[in-house]
């Protein structure tokens, strides 16, 4: 009579071929978290300097014409240095500006810089350097 085999465990095979399907899961899903942390980052970065232009705003229609005012951040209700971004404002005597956040985080965003600009016209754009497929969907490159 053949003596029957008891099921010990798994066969060595069968664990390689999971650790190869672990592998390549990761190999596929690694590139892409980190696309959508380097997005999810610069998104951030451009939430934290909008409420900015509220207040830019404000100081124009309040006839401020002091460059100082629109340069100093405090001014405009933002911190100079968040987990985001370094938040700095420049202006002109026209009315015309920026509030730019240069980004800090991951690799693929570190250092670069989004821009909110205002024309003397008082329309504003979003304009940046980062990659297309870490920017915000209202941004532009510049």
């Amino acid at each position: 009579m053949p003596h029957a085999r008891a099921s010990g465990g798994f066969t060595l095979i069968e664990l390689m071929i999971v650790v190869a399907i672990i592998a390549v899961l990761a190999a596929i899903a690694i590139p892409m978290y980190q696309t959508y942390v380097a997005r999810a980052q610069a998104t951030a970065g451009l939430s934290e300097i909008t409420p900015g232009r509220t207040a830019y705003e404000t100081l124009v229609n309040q006839g401020v014409v002091s460059n100082g005012s629109y340069v100093d951040v405090g001014n405009l209700g933002l911190p100079t240095d968040t987990s985001n971004c370094t938040i700095t404002a420049t202006t002109s005597v026209r009315g015309s500006g920026s509030i730019q956040c240069t980004l800090k985080g991951s690799p693929a965003v570190s250092g670069h810089y989004i821009n909110l600009e205002r024309s003397s016209s008082g329309s504003w754009q979003c304009l940046s350097n980062l990659n297309a497929n870490y920017m915000p969907s209202s941004c532009v490159s510049g």
